[in-house]
């Protein structure tokens, strides 16, 4: 067994890709069978800017208005659009979405945090990491005149809990 990234691994078993069916085909993964538990999951991201931009982000005089919060409402959007963009995700019913901003001076760095929440039958993962790209691709396309060197980085899930595979912490 080894640890990667905060999961365990059995390297005994082959791992399964759910989204192959037995001929190596992509499909949609078959979730009726399954309960509907309550389900979470939260991701983070970044952005590194320059001094000038993230000056501009702080003091909300960028150009094109308020920053963060058009971001904020751009991740949540991406949430509740996941499955139009991600081949085989499902449409799912979000019950509750935010994405929120730290602020990380000496580093003229932004991380975003998105938490995604339904209830249903299959998890929300993916929606949290679509808020949380799609938040950050906000911030650059705001400032994009100002610095177009800004770098996003570390896009990854933090948490999940619910369903069948249970809780996972990064």
């Amino acid at each position: 067994m080894s640890l990667s990234h905060g999961t365990l691994i059995d390297n005994n078993v082959e791992p399964k890709l759910n989204h192959f069916d037995a001929t190596g085909q992509a499909h949609m993964v078959d979730v009726s069978p399954k309960s509907e538990t309550a389900r979470r999951a939260v991701a983070t991201g970044c952005i590194k800017v320059s001094p000038e931009v993230y000056t501009v982000i702080v003091q909300g005089t960028a150009q094109k208005g308020d920053v963060l919060g058009v971001a904020r409402l751009a991740g949540i959007m991406a949430a509740k659009k996941t499955s139009d963009l991600i081949p085989l995700c499902h449409p799912l019913p979000i019950t509750g979405c935010s994405v929120d901003f730290t602020l990380l001076p000496s580093e003229y760095t932004i991380k975003a945090t998105a938490t995604t929440k339904i209830t249903g039958r299959t998890g929300v993962e993916m929606e949290a990491l679509c808020a949380v790209s799609t938040a950050l691709l906000t911030i650059y396309d705001m400032c994009k005149a100002l610095d177009k060197g800004m770098e996003i980085t570390d896009i990854h899930l933090e948490e999940k809990d619910g369903g069948k595979s249970g809780s996972y912490r990064r």
